[in-house]
């Protein structure tokens, strides 16, 4: 009964709310189920509909999978969900941020974590290290707080949770269920989010002393004791089809909201430490780090193959000749040695190739003026040679004259082959010396994140100009955010172009003592009046943009010492994206 006034209440308050305007569903991920997260946020919802009265704000309920295909079928405008939900939808669907959730008791960018929990009269489990070959009881393999993030922790201390875990226990919620069974001793360890052991003492459903926090360490910006590191709170987010005005609006609004049953909202945190931990357990938009490669299938497979090589062993030593054995071993090295050579003509072949395509687009180029240059002196030493023959027709050719036309046409031989060596050298100076540094690879690993989500990606071509004793030091994941902002933004900007202007261009060069990275795109450029307001938090060019991902890239860079600016193309359409980071010398 109680349960069912409480939902006519919620429907009560959302329908004389709907006074008039258009609606605007918000999509939250109920991972207590519904009358939790009606309950949580329901203040957010009041506040939104009183703060933006054009518009009507509807709260829906949804799981993980519920919420992805709502949010793939376009039927919320709003997201609120956890900062690992958040990052795997940012990727798929492009949703943006623009508020994270700011508690008392914690900072908006450090408030989730999670702890370990074992039995206190097991003495042998005191650190995440010593999991190994443990059962441990977890919510889901894709929770966040109940274990991916101790899942990066016990992998970041040498204990694969794939692999070298005994076995876990995926029990679901409610969290209080894994304190039981680590309490019942069906399993040695379980992941919770923090704080919740400490509620569950607040209750009397626990006694602390009863267990061990495995790894246990104190943040100053967290009330309660941890075995992770922190991370950012919940976000707010846009999806693609909602109207930025009304984005622009949420985001004031949600700004300005003060506190209410102990939360409010701030600016958009930092969430690269998710991004982080994806890559770091090759999940979500990293899952492509999980290609089978050699050091995998040894890690994974390591004991069959181990067995595999010891019987094989075995039978080499016991049935195969000595003189076998070396003739299969020098059959094999002659066959390496002939791929090598093979692969090195193929390799030769083709630079030549390149080299030759090379000098005849530069002859190319320089033909016009070539044929300029050379027509001076050899019409001069066409002129002396013809003027000696008809003075020696007609007997009027004297030892002056003969010495004086030899003498000019020499000059003019000389004047002809300074004009091919200035060319030649010209020629040479438009060679460029390529070497792999720090810069190049984040590049390139920003370009196959944006291809692998994208269905029909344009080219685009990393050009490094760096040399090997120059180096960025530099945090490359927040550096490498700043190449997925400004790919992203340069490939919006060409999208409705023809094929042949979407190719994007990122240029890696020396600076003076700085290293400056270019991106360099073929779009419509923009008006000189909104050059000044580009970096200008919620200023936006995009009819569906936010404002928010430059004054982001800005933050970053200026972080690092550097400096981010934008111009147009000087030789072509479009706009160019440069930032500068300082060049640490190495020794020689």
């Amino acid at each position: 009964m109680e349960k069912r006034l409480f939902y006519l209440a919620v429907l009560f308050f959302l329908i004389a709310s709907k006074v008039s305007g258009s609606e605007v569903a918000i999509g939250v991920f109920a991972y207590q189920g519904e009358r939790a997260a009606a309950s949580d946020w329901l203040p957010v919802i009041r506040y939104l509909n009183h703060a933006l009265p054009d518009h009507h704000f509807r709260l829906d309920q949804y799981d993980a999978a519920g919420l992805r295909q709502a949010i793939g079928e376009n039927r919320v405008d709003l997201v609120i969900t956890n900062p690992g939900y958040y990052v795997t939808m940012e990727v798929e669907f492009g949703i943006s941020r623009i508020a994270t959730l700011d508690t008392e008791d914690s900072h908006p960018a450090r408030a989730l974590g999670s702890v370990v929990l074992a039995r206190a009269d097991q003495p042998r489990l005191q650190y995440l290290s010593d999991l190994a070959g443990k059962r441990v009881a977890a919510v889901a393999p894709e929770a966040f707080g109940g274990y991916l993030v101790a899942a990066r922790e016990m992998l970041g201390q040498g204990v694969d949770p794939e692999s070298d875990l005994k076995e876990v226990h995926f029990v679901g919620l409610p969290m209080s269920r894994i304190i039981e069974a680590v309490q019942r001793g069906d399993v040695d360890a379980g992941i919770v989010r923090a704080c919740l052991p400490e509620q569950m003492v607040s209750q009397g459903a626990i006694r602390l002393e009863d267990f061990r926090i495995l790894s246990r360490h104190q943040d100053a910006d967290f009330p309660c004791a941890l075995s992770t590191r922190l991370y950012p709170n919940w976000p707010i987010a846009v999806t693609r089809q909602t109207d930025p005005v009304l984005a622009k609006a949420v985001a004031r609004a949600l700004l300005a909201m003060p506190v209410s049953g102990g939360m409010s909202w701030a600016v958009p945190a930092d969430y690269q430490p998710v991004q982080d931990l994806f890559r770091e357990l090759r999940i979500g938009p990293y899952a492509y780090l999980r290609e089978i490669t050699p050091e995998g299938l040894i890690r994974r497979f390591w004991p069959w193959l181990l067995g595999l090589l010891a019987i094989l062993t075995g039978w080499i030593i016991h049935t195969v000749r000595v003189e076998h054995q070396v003739y299969r071993r020098t059959a094999e090295l002659r066959e390496s040695l002939a791929a090598r050579d093979q692969a090195e003509a193929k390799m030769r072949e083709s630079q030549e190739q390149m080299e030759h395509l090379s000098r005849l687009s530069v002859l190319g180029e320089l033909s016009g003026n070539l044929a300029h240059e050379l027509n001076q002196p050899l019409t001069t030493i066409g002129t002396y040679a013809r003027t000696v023959l008809r003075r020696q027709e007609i007997g009027n050719l004297t030892p002056e004259a003969i010495s004086e036309a030899s003498t000019e046409i020499a000059k003019e031989a000389e004047r002809a082959g300074g004009i091919v060596q200035r060319i030649r050298h010209f020629a040479r100076k438009r060679l460029a010396t390529r070497e792999p540094v720090s810069l190049p690879e984040i590049a390139d690993e920003a370009r196959r994140l944006i291809v692998g989500m994208l269905a029909r990606a344009p080219e685009v071509i990393i050009e490094n100009r760096l040399t090997s004793s120059c180096q960025v030091l530099a945090d490359g994941a927040q550096i490498q955010q700043v190449f997925l902002n400004l790919i992203k933004n340069a490939i919006d900007a060409n999208r409705d172009l023809p094929i042949e202007r979407q190719n994007l261009r990122i240029l890696i060069e020396p600076l003076d003592k700085r290293v400056a990275v270019h991106v360099i795109d073929q779009g419509v450029g923009l008006d000189a009046g909104q050059l000044p307001h580009l970096f200008e938090p919620f200023f936006t060019t995009k009819p569906d943009g936010l404002g928010l991902g430059l004054p982001i890239c800005k933050t970053i860079i200026e972080a690092h010492g550097g400096r981010l600016w934008a111009e147009p193309n000087q030789d072509a359409q479009g706009m160019c994206f440069s930032f500068s980071l300082p060049c640490h010398e190495l020794s020689a």
